[in-house]
């Protein structure tokens, strides 16, 4: 549940940036924007999933450049549902893409908790002069 929302957080502080930073995207209150989290999140695990699967050749062909499509037509799609969300066009939706995913990355490497480490002192390779054939 934690984890839920701080990912829900973080879209939060993506979707503010790109309202902020991208001309053309804009928010009207907290509960829009509150709003607009919630069915990012939905877009983002069912649609999204599906989207990718279906466009896939795309995507090889692109070499990744159709994802940034998809998150732009998915954030495009959150500014048409939602009143008092605004996404201009498709320059804008896409650059607001690329903000969130790029806050999402960048908050993803400060947040995720390094692998834990065994306790005591690093253990030494054991060698082993047998070749195995």
């Amino acid at each position: 549940m934690i984890s839920l929302l701080i990912r829900w957080l973080v879209l939060a502080l993506g979707v503010t940036l790109a309202t902020k930073i991208v001309p053309g995207i804009s928010c009207a209150d907290g509960t829009t924007l509150l709003v607009v989290v919630v069915l990012l999140s939905f877009f983002n695990a069912i649609l999204k999933p599906i989207i990718m699967l279906f466009t896939l050749p795309f995507i090889v062909l692109t070499m990744g450049l159709g994802i940034v499509l998809i998150n732009a037509l998915l954030f495009y799609w959150a500014g048409s549902i939602v009143n008092g969300f605004h996404v201009a066009g498709l320059w804008a939706a896409v650059w607001g893409g690329v903000t969130v995913s790029v806050t999402n990355f960048l908050a993803n490497l400060v947040i995720r908790p390094s692998p834990p480490r065994p306790p005591g002192p690093p253990k030494r390779p054991e060698r082993d002069d047998v070749i195995d054939i």
